[in-house]
């Protein structure tokens, strides 16, 4: 377990088991890096970077967007700040430009802690834990909130790393995701409805490429496995090489971004495969909606698991 800081990203933390190394970066608490090997597994950034479209972030309290910054709450309104202006939306929760600190630590392992003060549009307190670990079968997140304060709080919580398969193009990838519906959403990327993905172009119940589809996309009514859990798993054409992001019980919605809207070098260069414990604007839905009682905690588990990278 190694620590280096004055990086703009804050301190660094690294950790390193069976040719796994991933890296954190205080502000945010967020997976900068992860490589198997000599293969990078996440499409990260720079120590001195400022995270680019939300890569490797937590999305806490609440993941993707709420519309108009505004919903209601046991019978109060709030008003959050804000976020992403051109579409008058507050996004991705509170908690990705904050600094974490570490609680403990070893070589393969890490706990990053950050306390949530109440505040306008969010009146509770929360302390959320993330423990993240690597290993041969790849990286372990677990993570822990719970609400320190006197009131119901709701929540809800995403992550959002960028996948690369080395030497394959995203129209290449051998996308599957179990997903039988996703969300419609209107220009300002709010759900407005769902539909069936058979026989369509967002039919990835089979793993099959992506092509030139754009996706921005959630994905819902999901397959999940005997023990509850679900993936997601892009692939090489030739089946060489695959990444599986799984998820346990506690996420019923996956979220893909293609990275069509990105600039530069990052422009359709990855996939962001996000598993979702709630959909987009669910604080307004109530749609799968957790609500975390005064001293009631939580915790859901997900990870990586690279092969042949």
């Amino acid at each position: 377990m190694t620590s280096v800081v004055r990086a703009k990203s804050g301190t660094q933390w690294t950790i390193e088991a069976d040719g796994h190394q991933a890296v954190f970066a205080e502000v945010g608490g967020v997976l900068r890096t992860y490589r198997a090997g000599d293969r990078e597994v996440v499409d990260g950034f720079g120590p001195d970077e400022i995270s680019p479209a939300s890569a490797g972030q937590i999305l806490a309290p609440w993941p993707n967007r709420i519309r108009d910054g505004h919903y209601s709450f046991q019978g109060t309104s709030h008003q959050l700040a804000i976020t992403e202006p051109p579409r008058n939306v507050a996004i991705h929760g509170l908690t990705n430009w904050s600094r974490w600190h570490v609680a403990e630590q070893s070589a393969d392992a890490v706990i990053l802690e950050f306390d949530l003060p109440p505040q306008i549009g969010y009146p509770w307190s929360l302390t959320l834990r993330t423990r993240w670990s690597v290993s041969a079968d790849g990286l372990r997140c677990e993570q822990h909130v719970e609400n320190t304060g006197d009131g119901d709080a709701p929540w809800g919580y995403s992550v959002h790393p960028y996948l690369q398969l080395a030497g394959v193009a995203v129209d290449d990838i051998l996308l599957h995701v179990p997903g039988h519906t996703r969300v419609l959403a209107d220009q300002r990327l709010l759900p407005i409805g769902a539909v069936k993905v058979t026989g369509s172009e967002y039919d990835f119940t089979e793993p099959r490429p992506v092509g030139d589809l754009i996706l921005d996309t959630t994905f819902g009514d999901i397959d999940h496995a005997p023990d509850g859990g679900s993936a997601v798993t892009i692939a090489a054409p030739d089946g060489s090489s695959s990444i599986e992001v799984w998820a346990d019980e506690n996420f019923k919605w996956w979220q893909v971004f293609s990275g069509d809207t990105l600039t530069d070098e990052r422009h359709r260069r990855s996939l962001a495969i996000e598993p979702m414990t709630c959909p987009p604007d669910a604080f307004r839905s109530g749609r799968d909606l957790i609500v975390l009682a005064p001293g009631q905690t939580w915790s859901a588990t997900w990870g990586i698991r690279p092969r042949g990278v």
